[in-house]
């Protein structure tokens, strides 16, 4: 079976994340945290901050781990490193979704949440919410 390493962000803002909403492949229209694989030899840090530099155009700080994931999916099986971050500009350019939007953390339930993702969600509402 596969396996898929990758990292999130939780780009906290106030009471809001950052959440992308999936433009194509098998889960497209469904939202996830924006994040994506580490290539080899980077850190997570490092690929996290690549991978939001490429999706919004957007640096950021990894500023603390906060979890990690397993996932079995019927034809891979995931790990997400999940880690709260910090935007270090005002703005991001969606370049890869169909929406990006910072969501409240109350609200997050309300979105139709890729599977792996979901738990993170219910963590990231019960500890800051």
């Amino acid at each position: 079976m596969k396996h898929i390493e990758v990292v999130a962000a939780l780009t906290i803002k106030e009471d809001s994340v950052l959440v992308a909403q999936r433009q194509k492949g098998e889960f497209a229209g469904m939202w996830e945290f924006p994040g994506g694989k580490v290539e080899l030899g980077e850190s997570h840090e490092q690929a996290l901050q690549r991978e939001i530099l490429e999706e919004l155009n957007l640096p950021i700080s990894v500023d603390q781990f906060f979890m990690t994931i397993k996932y079995q999916y019927p034809s891979f099986h995931l790990t997400m490193h999940c880690y709260l971050c910090t935007a270090l500009q005002p703005n991001f350019e969606n370049l890869e979704h169909s929406e990006v939007r910072f969501v409240r953390l109350y609200e997050l339930s309300k979105l139709n949440w890729i599977p792996a993702d979901v738990e993170i969600v219910e963590y990231l509402v019960a500890k800051l919410a």
